[in-house]
């Protein structure tokens, strides 16, 4: 399985579109620590202010992503307004994430450097803008083809800021980590690792180390901790997750899982089936206009 496709099976990726049209004026994003936002920019021009009210300009065709997104605001011409799409994303059951984790907090691409993106767009262009039945459904999967589009780029043009993705844009690190990714409970060693990416223990450790931001033994075991959490989500044991992602014990596993999260596995699963009901929770009728939606200031 290729590098990406391996994360994607193991973070599943869900976008939903929650609008389209023409905006003019001021519009607010509210933080949601669990999914990204996804803002194309059809036609602008759009600034785009973050909470740290730093304005970027947006004069062209271009795909804002925000893996983490604290609350933010999209200011078009009152007059002319600008067309766009937006919508939430989410890998695996939200939260932190490899793929998300390895990004920057916004990721801006003009259009036209994304190479045969164009009948995509114009697809997703094509079913926001009309009103045929399965609009919705289609949108959706659209948009999860564009982020995955995206993704690509984001690798082939070194657009992290360590972690996973810069591993796997580094052609020798990409083989040892998509062998750890495929089996996480074999017993690891440095010397296998090196191997594998053609290079001598010392100078895989350093280089390692220099692009992913951990070193080897640290990025199995958040790697490790990640599959447990995604496995706890699916109800499992935890006496039988331990030894699929190759810890010999519960308790050994739940060591690493406090140290490397600062809480349980038991106090952690609380705590997002916590999050989950929370999340539920909304006023109806007010999905499309407060749900991390856009909304007049």
């Amino acid at each position: 399985m290729d590098r990406l496709s391996i994360l994607l099976s193991h973070f599943t990726l869900h976008s939903g579109i929650f609008y389209t049209g023409n905006i003019c004026g001021v519009h607010n994003f509210h933080e949601d620590p669990q999914q990204g936002h996804l803002h194309l920019i059809k036609q602008g021009p759009v600034q785009m202010l973050d909470v740290q009210r730093e304005a970027i300009d947006i004069t062209e065709p271009t795909l804002v992503f925000l893996p983490r997104p604290s609350t933010h605001r999209l200011v078009a011409d009152e007059r002319t307004g600008a067309d766009v799409i937006c919508g939430r994303v989410r890998f695996g059951g939200g939260g932190s994430n490899p793929i998300t984790d390895s990004l920057p907090n916004i990721v801006l691409v003009a259009l036209k450097k994304l190479p045969g993106v164009e009948a995509l767009l114009s697809l997703m262009y094509a079913e926001a803008f009309s009103e045929q039945c399965g609009r919705q459904a289609a949108l959706d999967r659209l948009c999860e083809v564009l982020m995955i589009r995206l993704l690509r780029h984001c690798i082939n043009q070194g657009l992290t800021q360590g972690g996973t993705l810069a591993g796997l844009a580094d052609g020798r690190l990409a083989k040892a980590l998509i062998a750890m990714h495929e089996n996480p409970a074999h017993d690891w060693q440095l010397a296998e690792m090196a191997l594998m990416a053609g290079m001598s223990r010392a100078r895989f450790a350093v280089r390692f180390r220099e692009i992913t931001g951990e070193t080897p033994a640290d990025y199995l075991a958040s790697w490790r901790v990640m599959m447990a959490q995604r496995l706890l989500t699916q109800g499992q044991q935890l006496k039988h997750i331990a030894y699929d992602v190759g810890y010999g014990s519960a308790s050994a596993l739940t060591r690493v899982f406090v140290r490397k999260l600062g809480t349980s596995p038991t106090d952690w699963l609380k705590e997002q089936r916590q999050a989950h009901r929370a999340s539920q929770v909304e006023t109806p009728g007010e999905e499309n206009e407060t749900d991390g939606a856009l909304l007049k200031a």
